[in-house]
């Protein structure tokens, strides 16, 4: 069943989201209470049957992204953007997939209407009566009583959902779920005008950025704040690219009060901005410190001001580190270590993880550090510096969702050169040309994109299907690309700027 034209690839994904859709309205991330009767359990029998046909469906969307890629460089963009819009289409009205994450956020919302504090308590000081009843009711687990760890401009924008819709779930989920698709044009535009001024393929970035698998299921299925978070902080670097760089420090700044990962942008905006300033080296460097640093600290301080939620955020980053993620490597290996440890000398298990996870982050600002030095010396290009930055994040961090691959894919997908003859070289003064990063992004986004279960919940077959996939993927990479896709009478091989 493998499309042999970039239009039957169009038309396999449409049908693999529809699947994924329809399988959501049982085997989603249902709410605990949904007095529109429209997203309520179906029975035993039916959640399982909805869940083979998600999965079915999600295969055949991975199906159809790994088959486009093929002539993904070689698309004009507009046709890669129809796809988009094809694939995107199906997930619109179908209940949170993959993550219940989008109740909290309605529940930090109200509770933002409300009055209380939502860095000192969770959803669950939500009463009864309260406006996010239900949503705080479908929050699961231990989130329930965790404080939001997300900036103000996000929480303002979840209150104004809450208020619009009257805390209603499933107009609240499908008002976030608005904002989350707008998320995705940011990305798709700042992405495309990122692969312009890296002279790389504007259809390719769109690819494997906002097309790929992991995005769709988690920006527009699960609707996370990280797509928000990711547009802003792309606009930002596009800005500093165009040599506006005050204002794109102001657009990351933006992207922090979403989620504070994005701050790590603004390092590899003044190594943009000394790289490619004028006068004595060592003005250029105290202005290209002080002035992202400045300029970010004024917008963030305003938006928080002005969003009425306090400075609460600042302390509220770590809070997520208490609960355990299987993806989390310095987690898993510190807790390993901890019970091992009380098994010898009756140490404490869990200040053993913390050590460790304190050591995980320390090494990833080192990571961070020489690249962001091998970047200032010009042997790596800036925005792919930024891209591995927050790859080494991730994977160094002690709290990991699959969704957070994200981050610096998005950034990667238009810093990086494609097998169509792009040449780099010749709009960009770094020449590094070795690139082993997409493929690695494929075969993770693969992977990960079947970790969780369209409910959120991350069962043991989870990581089996992810290892599966991975193998089958790796395997696929290492044969080299196969039947290439032909274009049809729409989808041509003219590049388009």
């Amino acid at each position: 069943m493998w499309p042999r034209s970039a239009a039957g690839t169009r038309r396999l994904g449409a049908v693999g989201s529809l699947a994924v859709a329809a399988g959501g309205m049982a085997a989603g991330a249902l709410p605990a209470r949904d007095p529109w009767g429209l997203w309520v359990p179906r029975g035993s029998a039916t959640t399982v049957a909805a869940s083979v046909l998600a999965y079915a469906g999600l295969t055949l969307l991975v199906m159809a992204w790994w088959a486009y890629r093929e002539s993904a460089a070689e698309q004009r963009v507009r046709d890669t953007v129809v796809t988009l819009g094809w694939w995107v289409a199906p997930l619109l009205l179908a209940p949170p997939l993959h993550s219940a994450d989008v109740y909290s956020y309605l529940a930090q919302g109200a509770m933002v209407l409300d009055g209380h504090d939502v860095y000192a308590h969770g959803p669950s000081a939500l009463g009864p009566d309260s406006l996010g009843a239900d949503a705080a009711a479908s929050v699961g687990g231990n989130w329930t009583d965790t404080p939001a760890p997300y900036g103000p401009l996000f929480l303002v924008l979840a209150e104004a959902v809450t208020w619009t819709t009257g805390g209603a779930v499933v107009p609240g989920v499908l008002g976030l779920r608005l904002l989350a698709v707008g998320a995705l044009a940011l990305i798709v535009w700042s992405v495309r005008r990122l692969a312009v001024e890296c002279g790389t393929s504007e259809s390719g970035a769109v690819w494997l950025a906002a097309l790929n698998p992991l995005t769709l299921m988690h920006v527009v299925g699960g609707a996370h704040n990280d797509g928000l978070m990711i547009g802003l902080m792309l606009t930002g670097v596009c800005c500093a690219l165009r040599g506006r760089w005050l204002l794109g420090s102001a657009a990351v700044a933006l992207a922090a009060t979403v989620k504070s990962p994005a701050a790590v942008a603004l390092l590899f905006i003044g190594v943009i901005a000394v790289r490619r300033g004028d006068g004595p080296v060592l003005r250029r460097v105290a202005t290209a410190v002080l002035g992202p640093v400045a300029v970010a600290a004024a917008v963030a301080t305003a938006a928080t001001v002005l969003g009425g939620t306090g400075f609460g955020w600042l302390r509220t980053q770590g809070v997520a580190a208490a609960i355990h993620t299987p993806l989390s490597l310095t987690s898993d290996l510190g807790l390993a270590a901890g019970y091992a440890a009380r098994l010898v000398a009756g140490t404490d298990p869990f200040a053993v993880r913390s050590a460790a996870q304190s050591l995980g982050l320390a090494a990833a600002l080192a990571v961070i550090a020489v690249l962001a030095l091998r970047a200032l010396r010009g042997r790596l290009d800036p925005v792919r510096a930024l891209g591995l930055s927050l790859l080494g994040l991730v994977a160094l961090s002690p709290m990991v969702q699959p969704w957070y691959l994200l981050w610096g894919t998005a950034v990667a997908a238009g810093a990086t050169a494609w097998a169509d003859g792009t040449d780099r070289t010749e709009h960009s003064e770094w020449t590094d040309r070795t690139d082993r990063t997409v493929p690695v992004l494929m075969v993770l986004s693969v992977a990960l994109v079947y970790e969780t279960h369209p409910s959120g919940h991350t069962p043991a077959y989870g990581f089996v299907l992810a290892g599966v996939a991975a193998a089958v993927a790796t395997v696929s990479v290492r044969r080299g690309p196969g039947r290439r896709p032909e274009p049809g009478p729409v989808l041509t091989a003219e590049r388009a700027y």
